[in-house]
């Protein structure tokens, strides 16, 4: 039983064939999936998906960094209101790129922070997002106490000393893809000492294959290649490794019983 922490469900590459997608993704044993917002659509989006989907897709809301300059007071408030659908279990992904800089960095920030307050009134966890931006998304963390509710660092990218500060401000680490890459001694060095009581997988599809489908469409069925990785890593088997990154999940995204929701797919 696998928990895809990280999907985008509402991305063209996967809506247009999504029962599909979503009967792969059982047929690897993934039980849940997180579909995130990045702007007002595709949040409402996922808490559509996750309505029509009960206890098998949940929903996170949020404005991406790229997607900065969208974000006004209008927009937190019609975000706030999805953000109390009992589908919504997170706010993001939030947080900063420099890679790409879409969005001014001043921008960047102040919306950073303005979600990281929204999240906090609503009581969720946030899921983040951090592209060569370390050293301002912690900061920016540290001050506006972000990890209050906990959360997770999406798709994590930084060296172990990071990852410690992390989790010592409440955050999970969640592997994607890339920790499947053979380039990838930083990320393996994280994922052999991360306690694993704080670890996530992911698969951030449609991006970012895992090494054997590289190039491909990913899609959540393949968050079974990271775990598979990471089980080799820790050398504990996947079934090991899928029981305790789900339960780690279900506890942060506080899904306290599946038999909560009632599947309509």
């Amino acid at each position: 039983m696998l928990y895809d922490s990280h999907a985008h469900l509402d991305d063209e590459q996967l809506y247009q064939q999504l029962p599909e997608v979503l009967e792969q993704a059982r047929d690897a044993g993934v039980k849940y999936i997180n579909t995130i917002g990045c702007d007002w659509r595709s949040s409402l989006m996922a808490v559509r998906l996750a309505e029509k989907f009960q206890g098998e897709v949940f929903a996170a809301i949020g404005v991406h960094p790229h997607e900065a300059t969208s974000l006004d007071e209008q927009m937190i408030e019609r975000l706030h209101e999805l953000a109390l659908s009992k589908y919504t279990v997170a706010w993001g992904e939030i947080g900063l790129d420099y890679h790409y800089d879409y969005s001014p960095r001043p921008i960047q920030q102040q919306a950073f922070r303005q979600q990281i307050y929204a999240a906090k009134l609503a009581g969720l966890p946030l899921i983040i997002h951090d592209r060569e931006a370390h050293e301002d998304t912690l900061k920016i963390i540290r001050e506006e106490k972000g990890g209050i509710n906990g959360g997770v660092w999406h798709c994590f990218s930084g060296s172990w000393e990071m990852a410690k500060e992390c989790m010592r401000l409440g955050f999970h680490i969640s592997f994607a893809g890339p920790l499947t890459f053979n380039n990838a001694c930083k990320l393996t060095e994280v994922a052999s000492n991360v306690p694993l009581d704080m670890v996530l997988v992911e698969t951030d599809s449609p991006y970012l294959s895992p090494q054997p489908l590289r190039g491909k469409t990913n899609q959540p069925s393949n968050v079974y290649f990271v775990a598979k990785k990471l089980s080799e890593i820790r050398k504990i088997t996947i079934e090991e490794i899928a029981a305790i990154t789900t339960n780690n999940a279900l506890n942060l995204f506080n899904i306290k019983s599946n038999n909560n929701f009632q599947s309509s797919s």
